[in-house]
């Protein structure tokens, strides 16, 4: 019986030693064998483009006009967006524009309001 401990992800049992680092042969998550404590990605805080750390139900402003993929639209600068959502993913904000729709955006293209 392997006595490697459980993937800090996944908890998965499937880990294997490839020099220092641990990985898991589920999710391929790599951690180092002499950490105390690994801290999981999703509990990373999301920040604005001006650095405040966003919530969900937040409202906030965008800062850059953004071309909406597949239409002809733009959304301007100043646009207010109300009750955000907080995702993972590199699209890190869930929301509703009205006029719009539903939509992801990322969080440096915006700032709390």
């Amino acid at each position: 019986m392997s006595t490697l401990p459980l993937c800090p992800l996944c908890q998965s049992a499937f880990a294997y030693e490839d020099g220092p680092l641990l990985i898991c042969a589920e999710c391929s998550h790599e951690w180092s064998a002499t950490d105390a404590a690994p801290v999981a990605d999703s509990a990373a805080v999301v920040r604005d483009g001006v650095g405040n750390v966003l919530v969900d139900g937040d409202t906030v402003s965008v800062i850059k006009d953004l071309k909406i993929k597949g239409s002809s639209q733009v959304l301007k600068v100043g646009t207010r967006v109300k009750n955000i959502r907080l995702v993972e993913g590199d699209h890190n904000i869930d929301c509703r524009i009205d006029g719009i729709g539903a939509m992801k955006l990322k969080s440096e293209f915006v700032k709390k309001a």
